[in-house]
């Protein structure tokens, strides 16, 4: 899909926006600063694909507000040539900006629909470089792949899946939102300090689509 000077002209407005708030980290918005999220949308949307908004996408799923993934990917403390496991793949872009961050991105999605759109919109865009996609549950992870250094999930859960904390390594950090589901939940950081032990931080309140079990 084209990258329109309009496209670029209002990209750039959305991360000077971001950036003026100080939360984020400069390595985050450069990324996002080069992804052509309206790429991600249906053509319905992409006219507004850089307003500080989420969108719906297929399979009753949206693509998370920009301000969401600059918190989250801010959050998560990603470093180049880490591994990053990511439940939710969605639209993709997510995945991207992991990538564009030097992560060797692993990524999880439940629906077959958005798991093949996400595989070829980011092939399209030659994003997909450094990602590989899972159709799986994510609730088990991808144990074969285990340990990783960075987990990200982008639905919320009401309790944060065993597997997942089983699967990140010593040191290494989880960002999952938490909570029941249609209320707010909360962003957590979990960092594991040793075998048995986690530290955990409240990061905020937020809104996500529900954490389910199994393929759709």
């Amino acid at each position: 899909m084209e990258d329109a000077f309009r496209h670029r002209g209002q990209r750039k407005r959305l991360i000077d926006q971001l950036r003026a708030r100080e939360e984020f980290d400069d390595r985050v918005l450069n990324v996002m600063a080069n992804i052509p999220r309206h790429a991600f949308l249906e053509s319905t949307f992409s006219e507004w694909a850089y307003r500080d908004e989420p969108f719906p996408i297929d399979c009753d799923q949206t693509i998370s507000q920009p301000t969401t993934v600059a918190w989250q990917s801010t959050a998560l403390q990603l470093l180049p040539r880490q591994k990053v496991l990511e439940i939710g793949t969605g639209s993709g872009y997510q995945a991207a900006v992991l990538s564009l961050l030097g992560g060797r991105v692993f990524t999880v999605e439940r629906h077959k629909p958005l798991y093949k759109k996400a595989r070829l919109t980011l092939k399209k865009l030659r994003l997909d470089r450094g990602i590989r996609f899972f159709l799986r549950d994510g609730n088990k992870g991808v144990p074969e792949m285990a340990p990783f250094d960075r987990i990200l999930a982008t639905a919320g859960a009401a309790d944060v899946p065993p597997a997942l904390l089983e699967q990140l390594s010593i040191g290494g950090i989880l960002v999952i939102p938490v909570g029941p589901e249609d209320e707010h939940q909360q962003l957590l950081r979990i960092t594991r300090t040793a075998e048995k032990d986690f530290d955990r931080e409240e990061l905020g309140l937020c809104r996500f689509v529900p954490f389910r079990e199994g393929l759709a």
